[in-house]
Order: C-alpha cells, then structure tokens, then sequence
C-alpha cells in the first residue's frame, strides 16, 4: 500500500477521515484502504490569563490515505465510487484520474507528525526578536514598538515603545500586539 492525498472541503477533515473509516469497515475495503490520517498540533492560547488548547490542522484542506491501487496507478472503483459518495470529498492529488503517490520522505514527516504522543501543547506566537509591532489592546493602545523578547511559556512578549521620548519596557500578553 502506498500513501495519497484527497482534497476535501476545507474545515470538514475530520469529518471526512470518520466517515470514510467507518464506509471502509462497512463495505470491507481493509484489503484497499488502510490508514485514513489528519494530523494536527495542538495549541495553547492565552487570553486574559486564561489557557486554552485548540487542535490545530497541519495540512487543511486534506486527509492522507494509505491505499492499494490497480496495475494501471488508478484507485479500484469499489474504492473509488465509496470514497466519490462520502460528502464534502474532492479528488485524489495526482494527474488524468491517476492519484500521485506521496514520495517516501513526505511520509515519514507526516506519519511523524500524525502519531505524535499527546504531548503539552505549544503557545503558538509568531513574533521574533526585532519584529515592528502595534499594540491593539489594553492601557498601551495604539503604541509601536519593538519586540524585546519573547516568554512562551507564560504567553508573554516583552516589548520597547517609545512613551514621552523614552524607550519604555513593557510586558504584553501576545494575544494584545499584531505585527506592522
């Protein structure tokens, strides 16, 4: 069996992955379709001092499928019109009906990423050292500065604005600042 890629409607993933797992165990298509996967990372956000965690999907707008395909590359058409049927599916990434199969080295990274222990979620902040930013929230609103450093483990961004022509440190939570 080899990995492919299917379109799917965007933000109907995992939708997708459950119902076409539950189709391949009712139609007994195990022999054709084997791993259905959606990897996602998780996410802590936090706002107001408090933490969230969101999944987030690494590929959106896709589902990877390990599958056994014809002589000819094309998905048999048991497979195919059960895969065709599920809502919101698209078409396999590949060229004239034939689906490409993903190569060796994309494999490994996804099926790495899709097996991941349920480890502590990461703050997702996507600010660096230097970064101009504008502060949208709080006391400080409307000011610029200069991103100083970075907590991620707390959520929050040291910054230096300029206040009454001084360079003024500032501790910010990240969710209050946006890149200029």
């Amino acid at each position: 069996m080899q990995w492919y890629v299917l379109r799917v409607a965007a933000n109907k993933e995992m939708q997708v992955r459950e119902a076409l797992a539950q189709k391949v165990e009712n139609e007994s298509l195990t022999d054709i379709i084997g791993r259905i996967e959606v990897p996602v990372e998780q996410i802590k956000r936090i706002r107001g001092g408090k933490q969230t965690v969101h999944k987030r999907k690494l590929y959106p707008g896709y589902v990877f499928m390990e599958m056994d395909t014809t002589e000819g590359g094309r998905v048999p058409d048991r497979a195919w019109f059960m895969i065709k049927a599920t809502s919101s599916v698209g078409d396999f990434i590949g060229t004239e009906g034939i689906p490409t199969p993903m190569r060796d080295t994309d494999v490994a990274k996804m099926l790495l990423e899709a097996e991941k222990p349920e480890e502590a979620p990461s703050i997702k902040v996507e600010f660096q050292k230097g970064d101009q930013i504008k502060i949208r929230e709080g006391a400080f609103e409307n000011f610029e500065g200069v991103v100083d450093s970075i907590d991620a483990e707390r959520g929050i961004v040291k910054v230096i604005v300029t206040i009454f022509g001084r360079s003024t440190p500032l501790d910010i939570e990240y969710w209050q600042i946006e890149k200029l």
